[in-house]
């Protein structure tokens, strides 16, 4: 920056301010910072301060030549002045001490050489923490009232009122009307989703408060009235449920202040109230199909408002049938494990009888338990006949009278009877149940491995 001589001419004395407006907070000090510099040699430097209100002439504060500052007496314990240095302290702040603040340096040297600036000072009072009123207090019915805030704070300079909604900044809408000073809050009409916590926030230039939270009471509802049930299945406005069946049936709606209930029973083409009250519990009885038809009534008092469901319940057997079934699932069910039971101890049995028993009398049950197998099989065996040749070669038995000539594995096969009343002949095995000569089928007994070879 370049200033000027008083006669005009550029000059090399530099005279800076941090800002040319500056905010003080009453009673506190406010320190004025000023830099100057030149590059001449000077022989004198004068500092002077000079206040000024709007539509006054100026008047000296103090001043310095050098080193010596010369003060005005009305002002001497109130300006602070340290030369060289040219800040000015101000100590205390008052709210007459705003105006403008112009300070002037003049060097003298070959010449002299002077710059001034101007600051102007405004001294605050910090806000008090705000309070809003509420009119009217009582609360008011939405569509019909409205709603009046006013955000007012014990003291405070310059201050600015913001409102607040649920934690945001609140704008002008439809129905959000502001005064000049954003003081005074308007809601009109009133409407439900005017409910939420409202604040103020109050403000200036050196301090910032926010008033307690208020919630204005706002009358609504009925809205969204809807009964549901603990139990049973519902399609639409249909409850189904089960015979002696006992289900408890709530009615529910959205509503300021809480609404009142009343349930009606519908019979015959007459109604009458059956219970007060959002509950109702309703037993079913041992009729194997019933529909009641029921309708529950909301009333809220203060806005005058109601509405009404209606709603059936049908009544039926299916949880008997649901019972019936799983009994004979479960009969079923242990037939199946208790056979399976028996054929386990009967395999058991088997093993050990032929684990412990001598090879004698296990081969001679073993010709007996597969013919039993054999005649038990019988039919399934005619599906699996070979040719007749092949069967009359497996009738060689060797008789003899050690059991350990007859250990091998023995393949049992039945065969129909010969046409024209011929029929495959076989050995009598000793010790065995088998019969000869029976009169449909023939008992071939063929011999797939023989162990240990015996030497004929």
């Amino acid at each position: 920056h370049c200033f000027f001589f008083y006669t005009g001419a550029c000059s090399a004395l530099k005279l800076t301010v941090p800002s040319h407006t500056i905010h003080g907070i009453e009673g506190q000090p406010l320190h004025l910072i000023v830099n100057y510099n030149f590059n001449t040699t000077a022989s004198e430097v004068q500092i002077i301060w000079l206040f000024e209100r709007p539509q006054t002439n100026p008047k000296y504060l103090l001043g310095s030549v050098n080193q010596r500052v010369v003060p005005d007496l009305e002002y001497q314990h109130k300006f602070t002045l340290i030369p060289p240095n040219a800040s000015l302290i101000i100590n205390p702040l008052h709210i007459s001490d705003e105006g403008n603040y112009i300070v002037k340096v003049n060097v003298r040297g070959n010449r002299t050489i002077a710059a001034s600036q101007k600051i102007q000072v405004a001294v605050d009072v910090p806000v008090a923490k705000p309070i809003i009123h509420t009119e009217p207090s009582s609360g008011v019915v939405e569509l019909v009232g409205n709603i009046t805030l006013k955000c007012t704070v014990g003291k405070g300079t310059r201050v600015v009122y913001q409102w607040m909604k649920n934690g945001k900044r609140l704008h002008a809408g439809p129905n959000y009307t502001f005064s000049s000073n954003n003081a005074t809050l308007l809601i009109l009409p009133v409407v439900k989703e005017d409910i939420g916590n409202y604040s103020c926030l109050a403000s200036n230039p050196v301090s910032a408060m926010e008033s307690e939270i208020i919630a204005p009471t706002i009358y609504y509802g009925p809205y969204g009235l809807r009964v549901k049930s603990d139990k049973g299945l519902k399609v639409g406005a249909v409850f189904t449920v089960d015979i002696g069946e006992a289900i408890q049936f709530d009615c529910s709606a959205d509503s300021n202040p809480p609404n009142t209930y009343s349930w009606i029973q519908r019979a015959d083409n007459t109604t009458h109230v059956i219970k007060y009250g959002p509950y109702l519990e309703v037993i079913s009885d041992k009729v194997a199909q019933k529909t009641i038809d029921y309708m529950c009534c909301a009333f809220n008092n203060m806005t005058g408002k109601r509405d009404e469901t209606h709603f059936t319940v049908v009544v039926t057997s299916v949880g008997l049938e649901k019972l019936a079934q799983k009994g004979k699932s479960l009969s079923s069910l242990a037939v199946i494990t208790g056979i399976s039971l028996l054929l386990i101890l009967i395999m058991t049995f088997l093993f050990i009888w032929k684990r412990y028993q001598p090879y004698k009398e296990l081969h001679f049950f073993n010709i007996n338990f597969l013919s039993f197998t054999i005649d038990i099989n019988l039919n399934i065996m005619f599906m699996f006949s070979r040719p007749e040749t092949d069967y009359r070669k497996a009738q060689t038995f060797a008789g003899h009278e050690s059991a350990s000539d007859d250990f091998g594995i023995y393949e049992f096969v039945a065969i129909p009877a010969l046409a024209g009343g011929s029929r495959v002949s076989s050995q009598t095995v000793p010790g065995s149940d088998f019969i000869s000569g029976q009169d449909m089928l023939s008992t071939v007994y063929e011999v797939i491995q023989h162990i240990p070879e015996q030497q004929q």
